[in-house]
């Protein structure tokens, strides 16, 4: 009798084992087809041409359209200029939670073809990567979204919330053909509670995952010209009022000040956060000085940081970069003005009036106007909450599918959540993991050699699938 129960013990063992790999067998074949489906939307959207100028989104936009139509996935086409649509695609939930917008853009920045490796609409594949305009800015996110829909279609998963995905035109520079036209015009189609959109990335040093930035705030841009006067006359005559000259003095002297620091709830925890996972003991503390009440102890470290991870030291204050210098039109004319551009990107709570007065004043030349210019694109909107139930969720599916802290980062660029979040949308940015050093590398967005690792897109979208699951499936 004891006989036949190890027997039938053994048995069982066999039949769960057997079980067990079946499963095992099955879940991969099902991820090895979702990853082949993955790699078909990409390499299809980043082989299409839609550089910005002059945009031509109706390439992608047709073709996610088509994507979500044949699986029965409601379709909207919002297009201020006919090549250049806005697809939003609904699946709806029962109401009892607001909406969970999720997005990407289709237009990417230009490129110079003859500094590329690999043609950069050819979605090449080499060495673990795939190479192309768009990889990482933001054909990943767009094909996350797709994928996203389409899985929560195919598993008929309940909602409490509609998902909304949104696959929008002109965020390289015309927004007002994408973003700004769904506000002004289309908002009910896309307003939401929460918004997952670009600018997030989990870095990875050394291929291993070392944390995840999630984009909780962002600087709003108000560019500043300086335009320097002075009596025009002939080169062979030197003149003390030569604009050149003054232009010169005025641009030295807003570059080689510093703006103070100042730090919100997203920055100190991003930097606190920087310090416990930080391996280099110096570098660890350098962040914990710059959350110290020690004004040296916090210059020291902004030094440091300014000089080596300038990135870093852009958070912490509003920035200054000269980006463009005009003046004269001949060798031997000294012109009557000359006129430089400023990139100021001002963090959040700065005064623009205020900071454009400080100019003004550390410049010291009435014959040197400082002005602001068109270069204004997108509002002020509200930092998302790091307290709120939403980050909680992110971070929790980050450490599962990642195993990494999450931080909350502060963008020192401008995206399109911006016109979001200034209508009362919580917006959190994600993205894919990649190599910390591929920027310096040239291998980064808006770079000669722009590629993302193959394996971190197929995972970022099963990241992005279970995230959206867990904030918007029924409890």
């Amino acid at each position: 009798m004891k006989k036949m129960r190890v027997e039938k013990r053994q048995t069982l063992a066999l039949f769960l084992g057997l079980a067990s790999a079946c499963a095992s067998a099955q879940q991969a074949s099902e991820s090895a087809a979702i990853d082949a489906e993955t790699l078909q939307h990409f390499q299809a959207l980043v082989r299409m041409d839609t550089q910005n100028p002059p945009g031509n989104e109706k390439l992608a936009a047709d073709y996610v359209a088509q994507v979500l139509e044949r699986e029965g996935i409601p379709v909207q086409v919002h297009a201020l200029e006919a090549n250049r649509p806005n697809v939003v695609a609904r699946l709806a939930g029962n109401g009892s939670k607001r909406p969970l917008l999720i997005m990407g853009h289709t237009d990417t920045v230009t490129v110079d073809p003859e500094k590329w490796q690999h043609p950069p609409f050819s979605a090449v594949r080499d060495g673990g990567y795939i190479y192309g305009r768009g990889t990482v800015d933001d054909k990943d996110a767009v094909t996350a979204g797709l994928m996203t829909m389409l899985l929560l279609k195919r598993n008929l998963v309940a909602l409490d919330r509609d998902v909304i995905f949104l696959a929008e035109s002109g965020e390289e520079g015309t927004t007002r053909v994408g973003i700004q036209f769904m506000v002004n015009e289309h908002f009910d189609a896309i307003d939401a509670e929460y918004c997952l959109a670009e600018t997030g990335n989990v870095i990875r040093t050394d291929g291993e995952a070392r944390y995840a930035g999630v984009q909780t705030a962002e600087k709003f841009s108000r560019g500043i010209d300086l335009v320097a006067h002075g009596v025009a006359g002939h080169g062979s005559v030197p003149l003390e009022s030569n604009p050149l000259a003054r232009l010169a003095r005025a641009i030295v002297a807003v570059t080689e000040w510093q703006p103070p620091v100042v730090l919100n709830a997203t920055t100190r925890a991003f930097f606190s956060g920087l310090a416990e996972i930080e391996r280099d003991p110096a570098l660890a503390r350098r962040y914990r000085d710059l959350l110290s009440s020690d004004p040296q102890a916090v210059a020291a470290a902004d030094a440091w940081l300014r000089t080596n991870i300038p990135a870093q030291a852009s958070m912490l204050r509003t920035s200054i970069s000269p980006t463009i210098v005009q003046g004269g039109y001949r060798n031997n004319v000294i012109p009557s003005e000359a006129r430089a551009t400023l990139d100021v990107r001002m963090r959040p709570g700065e005064d623009p009036e205020a900071f454009r007065a400080e100019l003004e004043r550390l410049i010291a030349d009435d014959q040197v106007d400082v002005v602001f210019n068109n270069y204004s694109l997108r509002p002020v909107g509200a930092m998302a909450p790091v307290d709120d139930a939403a980050f909680v969720t992110i971070e929790r599916a980050i450490v599962e599918h990642y195993g990494t802290p999450a931080l909350p980062m502060l963008s020192t660029g401008a995206t399109d959540m911006a016109f979001l979040r200034a209508k009362g949308v919580r917006c959190y940015g994600i993205g894919p993991a990649i190599d910390q050093e591929d920027a310096l590398l040239g291998f980064g967005a808006h770079s000669d050699q722009e590629r993302i690792v193959e394996s971190e897109l197929y995972r970022f979208v099963r990241f992005h699938y279970d995230l959206v699951v867990d904030l918007a499936g029924a409890d």
